[in-house]
């Protein structure tokens, strides 16, 4: 069994726990996320299977999507609703739509992010969160990440107990840290803030529209062939890279990993990946040689005959 299956993840597991699941139902050993998830956060997550788990870099590389609820007047340890509170600060009046947005646009394109101290970053071969439960306060490298774009939920918007809530719609790149961005707007607005929930609505190009639970995982595993309704082709999850089209003779020659001459209409430039159909399957993924002008030469073999 080789594909994609969009996994909508519920809060209270881990993406390991989602794998776990996904082997025991399907009874097989090849399968790999394409990304964490916080045990908190619920929404998508593609998990590839068989020989699909080749590719799952390049989805977990590829722009996500999030709806998130942020809450000015009060941080947290963590960044989010499971800390210790930290600062409290009380938000005497309303805050207009037009300032909020302000603040969003500003935080829109690439920026620089510090991951938080309750994070899988690793620093000195120790992920953060490691030093953070012992009480060791390190330095944490900082990150340019790209932000797409960010929208306020204009309905959301509520002022009660001495605090703000309101919800944002966010498109980004790889590594961001949605939680630190809340953080971000509540600086700039002025208050302390924390992240209080959050949902993952799309990665790479799978959506709510594609994904089952687990629960639904199980009643389809029982009947074989229900399972192609919602296995995805592994063409899916390259849907973001370059493609070049070759015939069948070179296909032969790219299943066997061979160095070949740079095609006269090669798009890819240095290190991009492009992936290499022969009709409609992806067959490998190239790019361009690193130390030899004039080669490509394969990343990855996707298809071995």
């Amino acid at each position: 069994m080789d594909g994609i299956l969009a996994i909508w993840k519920e809060a209270g597991m881990t993406s390991h726990d989602c794998v776990f699941k996904v082997r025991k139902i399907l009874r097989m050993k090849k399968v790999g996320h394409t990304g964490t998830l916080d045990p908190e956060v619920d929404g998508v997550l593609p998990i590839c299977l068989g020989r699909a788990t080749k590719i799952a870099e390049y989805i977990t590389d590829s722009g996500k999507s999030y709806r998130a609820q942020v809450v000015l007047g009060l941080s947290t340890t963590t960044e989010d609703a499971q800390g210790e509170t930290v600062e409290t600060k009380t938000v005497e009046n309303e805050m207009s739509e037009e300032t909020i947005e302000e603040v969003l646009r500003h935080l829109t394109g690439e920026i620089r992010q510090t991951p938080p101290m309750y994070s899988a970053v690793k620093v000195n071969g120790k992920r953060l969160y490691e030093y953070a439960r012992q009480g060791i306060e390190v330095e944490r490298p900082s990150r340019i990440v790209s932000i797409y774009d960010i929208r306020l939920d204009k309905n959301s918007l509520t002022h009660q107990n001495g605090t703000i809530t309101f919800t944002i719609d966010i498109d980004c790149g790889k590594g961001t840290y949605i939680r630190t961005l809340a953080v971000m707007i509540g600086e700039m607005l002025g208050y302390p803030a924390h992240m209080s929930s959050l949902t993952r609505t799309r990665s790479a190009s799978f959506g709510p529209e594609d994904c089952v639970t687990l629960s639904q995982l199980e009643e389809l595993a029982a009947e074989r062939d229900s399972m192609r309704t919602v296995l995805h082709p592994m063409e899916t999850g390259l849907i973001q890279l370059k493609k070049y089209f070759i015939n069948d003779t070179v296909a032969s020659r790219v299943k066997n990993g061979s160095v070949l001459p740079t095609p006269p209409d090669w798009s890819g430039s240095q290190n991009e990946p492009v992936a290499l159909y022969a009709e409609d399957r992806a067959v490998a993924i190239y790019h361009l040689h690193p130390s030899k002008e004039g080669l490509i030469k394969p990343v990855k073999v996707l298809w071995i005959d």
